[in-house]
């Protein structure tokens, strides 16, 4: 028995020591778990600062790029406006040299010794099927296409001919050209001087062209002076004279264009080899002028006609324009264009344009889409582009 309260000290001194340990473990398990809460926040504040992060560069990048765009936009509106600026330079500088131009003709007719400089275009190297699928590009003119090609193979015949020893069928080269303004005329005579040229008929085949203006001086002895000089310039190529029907007024007067037509056949006749002259106007009046003189009317007796553009091709043709400066017409743009072109064709006069009409109209078309454009505050290439509707209608209610 007397060991009986060492005993007991012993089992109170085990139960501290297990109070103790279990203390202590449940100090060590709340000092684990707050580690754990501890690395558990750092964890999410870590996740949130990322997020942040991610948020902050986000919106960098936008307002980067909102930067981007408003320096884009005030460079493309920068550029209209100089666009605009420029145009209406380049609108005043022609108003200044038409009216040089026209104080420089006044002046002409009032000196002793006038000067003129006709318009050259250089012969090509092309083929004459090549010049002749250029033909066959040009929008409408079917009817003297297919004349053109019919004419260009009677004359590689009789080269064959020649060549064969066989007597080719004597032909007159010269020509007249008949239609209104616009129609393709000049561009045509340039085709036919290099298809002569590649057939061997003219040495050089370029054309120079030239109307009343050009011809006919003020004084006596100066239009023939003149005449001689575009002649010579012309010589183993075409000399194409356009409006030649003013040549010969209805009322000539005291009118110099008489003068002209002397000296133009007088050298017709000397270079009978080595020039072509084609002659170009309106129909009536080329019919006139040509009947007004034996001297031409033995020497123009062939004849091509340049019929009006239909509302359909003037629409092919403003195409075009568009395509050629990078424009593009919305299909709406294009049912407003076409109505305006009929309304147009639908009352024509001798006076229509044909294709100068058209350029005409592209030309106010572009100016209207640009006095739209600079209103928009997003203007991208895209829209620089597109023609619309109201750029259309604007120009038909002018």
């Amino acid at each position: 028995m007397s060991d009986f309260p060492n005993y007991k000290d012993r089992i109170k001194e085990d139960l501290e020591k297990l109070k103790e340990q279990e203390l202590e473990k449940q100090s060590k398990r709340q000092q684990e778990m707050e580690r754990d809460r501890r690395l558990v926040r750092q964890e999410e504040e870590y996740q949130l600062l990322q997020k942040k992060q991610r948020e902050l560069e986000r919106e960098k990048a936008k307002l980067r790029a909102e930067i981007r765009r408003r320096q884009e936009l005030k460079a493309e509106q920068e550029r209209i406006q100089q666009e605009i600026l420029n145009r209406e330079e380049r609108r005043k500088q022609q108003i200044q040299w038409d009216r040089e131009k026209l104080r420089q003709q006044e002046s002409q007719n009032k000196t002793s010794s006038p000067s003129y400089s006709p318009r050259y275009s250089p012969p090509s190297t092309a083929t004459v099927e090549g010049k002749l699928k250029e033909l066959d590009k040009l929008i409408g003119l079917n009817h003297l296409k297919d004349e053109v090609r019919q004419y260009i193979n009677f004359l590689k015949v009789q080269k064959l001919r020649e060549k064969q020893g066989l007597q080719p069928v004597p032909i007159t080269l010269h020509s007249v050209f008949c239609g209104s303004p616009g129609t393709g005329k000049t561009t045509v005579a340039r085709l036919m001087g290099q298809i002569y040229q590649q057939l061997g008929i003219l040495k050089k085949g370029h054309l120079i062209e030239t109307d009343r203006s050009g011809m006919v001086a003020g004084y006596v002895g100066q239009t023939a002076q003149r005449v001689d000089e575009l002649v010579h310039s012309a010589l183993d190529g075409v000399l194409f004279i356009d409006e030649a029907y003013t040549l010969k007024p209805v009322d000539p007067g005291n009118d110099f264009g008489q003068e002209a037509i002397d000296m133009l056949l007088k050298r017709m006749e000397d270079y009978r080899d080595r020039l072509v002259v084609i002659v170009a106007g309106y129909g009536d009046e080329m019919t006139r002028f040509v009947n007004s003189n034996p001297g031409l009317k033995s020497r123009f007796s062939r004849y091509f006609y340049f019929e009006d553009y239909t509302p359909q091709e003037l629409l092919a043709i403003f195409e075009i324009f568009c395509d050629q400066h990078r424009y593009s017409l919305t299909e709406a743009a294009k049912e407003v264009l076409l109505t305006r072109f009929k309304e147009l064709y639908d009352h024509r006069d001798k006076s229509f344009g044909n294709g100068r009409l058209v350029r005409n109209m592209f030309e106010k078309t572009i100016e209207k889409q640009a006095n739209r454009l600079v209103t928009i505050a997003n203007v991208t290439p895209y829209t620089m582009q597109q023609i619309l509707p109201e750029d259309i209608a604007l120009l038909v209610n002018s």
